[in-house]
């Protein structure tokens, strides 16, 4: 199963981030919330998901850069779950185990600029959550892991 893991550029950098914590994925109920959507269409709506959570990765973090970074692995069906507690987003699956680095297909990160949005997202300005929405992440291949931006 693939799935869109919220994470910081510290996590990224230690390595840490791969372990049980909220995720996203194309589950039943974001089919079902998005009837008309192919199959990229809803990964592409589970990693907006998983970049949205990123925001409260960093926010947990004051040392971490502002950038919201996505992690997408495949891993196996048997250590993604059920979320612990009632989410609204349709997406949100619960990693049960630890993600190996094998399983890394790719991350997905703001592009430098990005971080006065959100620093400023994080700080509670509406027009920088909207600027953020309309922003694409920039797509590194996990074998360019080391050039993902600061």
């Amino acid at each position: 199963m693939r799935i869109y893991l919220p994470a910081t550029l510290d996590e990224l950098d230690a390595f840490t981030l791969l372990s049980a914590r909220d995720a996203h994925a194309v589950t039943p109920a974001l089919r079902a919330a998005l009837p008309d959507e192919d199959e990229e269409g809803l990964e592409f709506a589970a990693q907006l998901a998983a970049a949205d959570d990123s925001l409260l990765r960093i926010a947990a973090a004051p040392s971490a850069p502002p950038l919201r970074l996505v992690v997408s692995a495949d891993v196996p069906d048997a250590i993604v779950g059920e979320p612990d507690q009632a989410s609204p987003a349709p997406s949100a699956v619960a990693l049960l185990g630890v993600v190996q680095r094998g399983w890394v297909v790719c991350v997905h990160v703001d592009e430098p600029v990005a971080s006065a949005d959100v620093t400023a997202a994080l700080d509670g300005q509406e027009a920088a959550v909207e600027r953020l929405a309309e922003r694409d992440l920039l797509w590194y291949d996990v074998s360019e892991l080391d050039a993902v931006p600061r």
